[in-house]
């Protein structure tokens, strides 16, 4: 009976260990391909939890007849503390809340500098952009523009945003941060517990596994540069609730952050190296941040298609287009300058006289995770 309390109250906290372990940035879990088990250890977490607590109180009646209760005291304590700790201390939604309040206002509400990053989209003519220096604590903004629900989600660890449609099966769907996997951010959905990639928009363990979320074109451009292509866009707010929260140096989004985490490697091809990554169809493509820097332009082909990627003269806005024509196309003052008309830096005709440069999804992000996700990339040398 000693033996069997012991036990459990080591089963116990075993459990609970392994369970956060397997879906946070701890040593080696992040290596491993251990989802599933995550998933049916959250899954059947009470079952686990009932069954070992109902052998501790049936085999803790030793101790009771005894009146030996020090050690027994001691064993549920420290478990208990463990518990708490690891379900309301280190669980990825108590460590990182979404907005309380989702608010926007005009450029001159905004207390960012023009310098300031920001994922940016547009829909039935309605403009919003969300400050990354939020996004790196919320990780995700469920919000609806121009009609069209939208999550807009950013993974600081992978150093890359996307905005997917949240809709599934028909409906409207809420997500919550569960953890990460592979060092990528991963959501709950609301409806049926499936665990989502915050990277490829793909449920990977649950009901949902293979399902994937339409992603929506979005950018990632200085907060200056989207107000110049659109002049009339709300910028989000901060939540009063989590100014201390923010990034108040702007560490990360300079690339000054130190952590092994969200830290930048400055020299190229690196795994905390900048890329820009870009997917047609099914092959990919990753282009050295560094290099970006030195040409500004590069014009190149994916398979059979022709693209353009362009860095902004602040170095930190990038875009890129299809070239069908596979023109030269030249930046002077971020105006973008082919044979035939001239654009802005949206791709948006000048003249009028042409047909809009056609966006193609392009985002920066750290080397590793863009091959952890694209293994098959192709590199631009």
């Amino acid at each position: 009976m000693k033996l069997s309390f012991y036990c459990s109250i080591l089963g116990l906290l075993i459990f609970e260990v392994l369970r956060v372990y397997l879906i946070m940035p701890l040593p080696g879990s992040q290596e491993m391909n251990s989802i599933d088990l995550a998933y049916f250890l959250h899954e059947y977490r009470w079952f686990f939890r009932i069954g070992l607590v109902i052998l501790a109180i049936y085999s803790g009646s030793h101790f009771i007849s005894r009146k030996q209760f020090i050690l027994p005291l001691i064993s549920v304590g420290i478990v208990g503390a463990f518990a708490y700790l690891l379900n309301f201390k280190m669980s990825a939604d108590h460590m990182f809340h979404p907005p309380q309040v989702v608010n926007f206002g005009a450029l001159g509400q905004s207390p960012l500098e023009p310098t300031a990053l920001v994922i940016g989209y547009v829909q039935n003519g309605v403009a919003k952009a969300y400050p990354i220096r939020y996004l790196t604590f919320h990780h995700q903004v469920q919000d609806q523009i121009g009609g069209t629900n939208i999550l807009v989600t950013y993974c600081s660890v992978c150093r890359t945003g996307r905005v997917y449609s949240p809709v599934i099966n028909g409906k409207p769907e809420h997500f919550r941060l569960v953890g990460m996997d592979h060092f990528n951010a991963m959501f709950e959905d609301e409806t049926t517990g499936s665990w989502w990639q915050q990277a490829t928009g793909t449920a990977i363990t649950g009901k949902l596994k293979g399902t994937q979320l339409a992603e929506l074109q979005s950018y990632q451009l200085t907060l200056a540069n989207w107000m110049l292509q659109y002049p009339k866009s709300l910028v989000m707010l901060p939540d009063p609730s989590y100014i201390s929260s923010y990034d108040q140096n702007n560490e990360f989004e300079e690339g000054k952050d130190k952590s092994s985490l969200t830290g930048t490697d400055t020299s190229s091809w690196n795994k905390k190296s900048w890329v820009a990554g870009i997917t047609i169809g099914n092959l990919s493509k990753a282009y050295d941040w560094n290099t970006l820097r030195l040409k500004q332009i590069i014009n190149d082909s994916i398979g059979a298609k022709k693209i353009v990627l362009v860095l902004a003269d602040d170095e930190r806005s990038f875009i890129a287009f299809e070239n069908p024509n596979g023109t030269i196309i030249q930046n002077s003052g971020d105006t973008l300058i082919t044979k035939d008309d001239q654009y802005t830096f949206s791709g948006k005709s000048i003249s009028g006289q042409t047909t809009d440069l056609k966006p193609l999804k392009v985002y920066q992000e750290f080397w590793h995770s863009w091959k952890n996700f694209h293994p098959q990339t192709l590199q631009y040398k």
